[in-house]
């Protein structure tokens, strides 16, 4: 029993760990991505669905204040960017914070770590995917008063619902990117970003033109309670900002660059978020904003402050492009992580072969493709999808942890990059990710207890007695 927690427990080195980056099996991974294409990569996972639905949410929780919510969430999420940044220029490589732990606190936490990225990458996805049927729907309605039937934008289950086509074709039009390179992605990422970013600059314009001061007042109605119920809400319109920690094997200077993109990235968005919430109270009383319509919040702001209704077409094309974005780093986030763990030996090898030509694993993309086009076509995600959320936090923490350890275990390793405020900035990392998740539903813990068995199961029938670090030891 001492042996066998030994090697649980038994850490790999971070130095060996940075020596295999880019090698998998019949190839390695090319290094094509500057410091810009990393950061437009973690704002485009992160810049996606929140802004668009979860505004309409909140307003009614916060009022006015609900500017004061994106601040207190993105001041929540900072601290566990420092630690991303921190280790991500420490460690720059494919697993992000399954990586991180491997080198801080063993292969068992390394493997729950990981299990946690399957749900918060994988699942996340798929619920984003069904989601862009919804927004497509919208667009073609508001620009030609025609839908496509429920029969092929909603899974069975759902109301009309037979085979969801548009989350399957979102799921193959991203999977053909990824199969074409890394740098081929990258673009077409950036690409997307940029009109997200203009559709949401657009209707700022458009919100602050019929901006009127009275409608701030009183700032906060519903007090301090209703600001931080709606952070604890929108705080998961952060979460996105760790992807690029995954292309930390594709990276042509990871150590220097990973760090400045992640802390870039949430920036970016936080002044986005901001923006967008202040002229969207401003332009419409905080009373008006109903919970029951959040997917077209955004564009029943723009329509009311021009009296059109080309306004509101323009934020639902917007949509329609974010939701592409997230689908897009996403899945190549969830690529490279089983990448990492492959390589490792946790997984089968199948994940980690890269194709010698393309230079990137194919067979790992189709499988994840496989994967997330099934659960976005026939499933109804419900609360599974919910469930992301608190897998997100539970690996935040890790990584908030694992600076902690990491710090006192390897202090003469290099870090390009280290967290301010050492030890207060992880710590409370640490406390804030623990907080927002004490705060989430019951169904939604008793979902990732149930995640969190199968994946003990799943360890100890194949990771652990195929892990590379643990046949070395025997």
């Amino acid at each position: 029993m001492v042996s066998m927690a030994r090697r649980l427990l038994r850490t790999k080195p971070a130095d060996e760990i940075v020596a295999e980056g880019g090698h998998g099996e019949g190839g390695e991974l090319r290094r094509t991505m500057t410091m810009w294409q990393l950061t437009l990569f973690s704002v485009g996972a992160t810049l996606g669905t929140g802004i668009f639905v979860i505004l309409g949410q909140a307003v009614p929780k916060a009022g006015p204040a609900v500017v004061a919510s994106f601040v207190l969430a993105a001041v929540t999420a900072l601290f566990s960017a420092l630690s991303y940044a921190e280790l991500a220029g420490t460690i720059p490589v494919s697993g992000s914070s399954y990586s991180y732990a491997y080198a801080t606190m063993g292969e068992l936490v390394a493997w729950v770590c990981g299990w946690c990225l399957m749900l918060e990458y994988a699942v996340s996805v798929a619920a984003v995917a069904v989601g862009w049927g919804e927004y497509l729907n919208r667009f073609l309605e508001d620009l030609s008063g025609t839908r496509l039937p429920d029969a092929v934008t909603h899974s069975p289950g759902d109301q009309g619902g037979v085979l969801n086509l548009t989350a399957i074709l979102i799921v193959l039009l991203a999977t053909w990117l990824l199969l074409r390179g890394a740098s081929e992605s990258a673009r077409a990422n950036v690409v997307f970003v940029l009109i997200k970013i203009v559709v949401l600059v657009f209707f700022c314009a458009v919100a602050f033109s019929a901006f009127r001061t009275g409608n701030l007042t009183p700032f906060a109605p519903l007090g301090m309670a209703g600001v931080t119920a709606a952070a604890s809400q929108v705080f998961f319109s952060y979460i996105g900002f760790d992807a690029a920690s995954t292309a930390g094997e594709e990276a042509r200077d990871p150590k220097r660059d990973l760090p400045r993109a992640i802390i870039l990235s949430l920036v970016i968005v936080t002044i986005v978020y901001v923006a967008v919430a202040l002229s969207a109270v401003g332009a419409m009383h905080w009373r008006l904003f109903d919970p029951n319509t959040t997917e077209a919040s955004l564009a029943l702001v723009a329509d009311r402050a021009t009296g059109a209704t080309w306004p509101g077409i323009v934020i639902s094309f917007g949509a329609v492009v974010a939701i592409a974005s997230v689908v897009l780093t996403v899945l190549y986030g969830q690529t490279r992580i089983l990448f990492a763990m492959s390589r490792d030996g946790l997984i089968p090898k199948v994940f980690q072969r890269v194709d010698p030509r393309r230079q990137v694993p194919v067979a790992n993309t189709l499988i994840v493709a496989l994967f997330v086009s099934t659960l976005a076509g026939f499933i109804p995600l419900g609360q599974l999808a919910e469930a992301t959320s608190i897998g997100t936090l539970f690996a935040f923490a890790i990584v908030n942890a694992g600076v902690l350890v990491l710090r006192r275990t390897r202090p003469e390793l290099p870090r390009s990059f280290r967290t301010p405020f050492f030890p207060v900035t992880p710590i409370l990392g640490v406390i804030f990710c623990f907080v927002v998740m004490a705060g989430l539903a019951s169904v939604t813990w008793l979902a990732f207890g149930a995640w969190m068995a199968a994946g003990l199961l799943a360890y100890f029938l194949y990771g652990y007695r195929h892990s590379r670090l643990n046949r070395s030891t025997r």
